[in-house]
């Protein structure tokens, strides 16, 4: 039988008062009953999202034969593949052990590409990429978007070369093994030859960067995505996305080699961090507090950027109050949210009439397009949160009043958390685990200016 998974964090929370209205009043961003609801309702998510040795989720996929448990993104039948980015990004919820976390960081770490290869279609693996998602009966790594198969991966659409954020999750999955289990010896353990912490350096440079700044850089006709939550788009130049997620990720080489006290080696990694922050408002930040996508195609103003940026305290005191007040207006005008899930470019921003973005393989007001999504809705409250607080309690209350009302657990007609969804009556993927796992622990870290 599935056994639940105790949360360290679970059992840390602060109560900080129950709200008497629908937004509460005493402090807390949540209620403490929202808060028990959200933090219920993504343990059963995380669960349901596990693939068992053996276990078999569709007869296409075979069953999980890598040795241990999977962290798939949603329940049922979605996306039956261990995909690093989802798993890495719900790794702050608290719910997955230990042992499940290393048997996937080494997995991982055994599918990273130990040489620089050329697809079929034409697109390059380099030497350190790590896969876009795992295939559970043969554990063969998919560098790329848009397909289960290993020989026909790389097709144009999905870029020349595998998405850049999936090394720097790499990172956050070692860092949060060793920060939660104490266990240091994982990143001298040999993978192939090759040590974990090797392999995580490695995978760090894999990403194209200019040479000053250490911005993540892509150009038309060599092109990786940017970030897998908008793999259909293009997007090309000086990148915002993967950039914040290389800062974050050089700030956590620099700990684990703190930890293994390399101090030459953990200087070098917070100096690129620092050049990161210093460089990202000066070459995407516009007048009114938002960070564009890109300085090439889609170069619009990204709201998901923006909010991490804020979330990552990137930005200083001014910008971030600038931001925040933007933010804020823009919730209250309505371009920003929908039942409390947040749309990649807000809707004043739209390129045209017919897209969201400049180049997008989605229709508009579809999945990545347009449509509304959970996953980043903690780091938007968190980043409003900084000037107005009343206003980030709403939009969190607006969030799991729609997560109430739609709960996949109360019928087989309901499918909430969803992966996205849109007024139109657009919605896709039930069950989806990011929606919630990434905004509990962002909830969890605002607390009241």
């Amino acid at each position: 039988m599935k056994q639940p998974i105790l949360s360290f964090l679970f059992l840390t929370l602060v109560s900080l008062g129950h709200g008497q209205s629908k937004i509460p009043d005493k402090g807390a961003i949540l209620s403490d009953k929202d808060f028990k609801f959200l933090e219920i309702l993504t343990k059963t998510i995380i669960d349901s999202s596990r693939i068992y040795p053996g276990e078999r989720i569709t007869d296409q996929m075979g069953t999980n034969n890598t040795g241990g448990i999977l962290v798939k993104p949603g329940g049922r039948g979605s996306y039956p593949a261990f995909w690093i980015r989802d798993y890495a990004m719900s790794l702050e919820s608290g719910f997955i052990s230990g042992e499940e976390q290393r048997h996937m960081l080494l997995l991982t770490a055994s599918t990273q590409a130990d040489r620089t290869w050329l697809t079929k279609n034409g697109a390059m693996v380099p030497l350190g990429a790590i896969a876009d998602h795992i295939r559970m009966d043969d554990g063969l790594p998919i560098y790329f978007p848009g397909t289960y198969s290993f020989e026909e991966q790389g097709t144009p659409e999905f870029g020349r070369t595998p998405p850049y954020g999936d090394q720097f999750f790499f990172i956050h999955m070692a860092r949060y093994y060793v920060a939660t289990t104490q266990d240091l010896s994982i990143l001298d353990k040999e993978i192939n030859g090759m040590s974990l912490m090797d392999r995580l350096e490695i995978a760090f440079n894999v990403p194209p960067s200019r040479l000053d700044n250490h911005i993540v850089t892509t150009t038309d006709y060599f092109r990786g995505i940017d970030f897998g939550f908008r793999d259909v788009m293009t997007i090309t130049g000086d990148l915002c996305y993967p950039s914040i997620l290389k800062f974050k990720a050089a700030l956590e080489l620099s700990e684990l080699f703190e930890k293994q006290n390399n101090q030459e080696k953990a200087e070098k990694y917070t100096v690129i961090a620092n050049k990161i922050k210093e460089a990202l408002p000066l070459v995407f930040m516009d007048e009114r507090g938002m960070l564009k996508a890109s300085n090439g195609k889609g170069s619009q103003a990204d709201v998901w950027s923006t909010a991490l940026a804020v979330y990552y305290e990137i930005l200083d005191r001014e910008a971030n109050e600038r931001t925040s007040r933007f933010l804020a207006q823009a919730y209250v005008n309505g371009h920003l949210s929908y039942k409390g899930n947040i749309r990649h470019i807000l809707t004043t921003d739209d390129f045209s009439a017919s897209s969201a973005w400049e180049f997008s393989l989605a229709q508009k007001n579809t999945y990545q397009n347009g449509a509304y999504w959970g996953t980043p809705t903690g780091w938007v409250c968190y980043a409003i949160a900084k000037t107005n607080y009343k206003l980030a309690q709403g939009l969190a209350k607006e969030y799991i009043d729609d997560l109430r009302q739609n709960d996949f657990r109360k019928g087989k007609e309901y499918g909430a958390p969803y992966e996205c969804f849109h007024p139109s009556g657009h919605k896709q993927n039930p069950l989806y685990m990011t929606t919630v796992s990434c905004p509990l622990p962002a909830l969890r870290n605002i607390t009241r200016p």
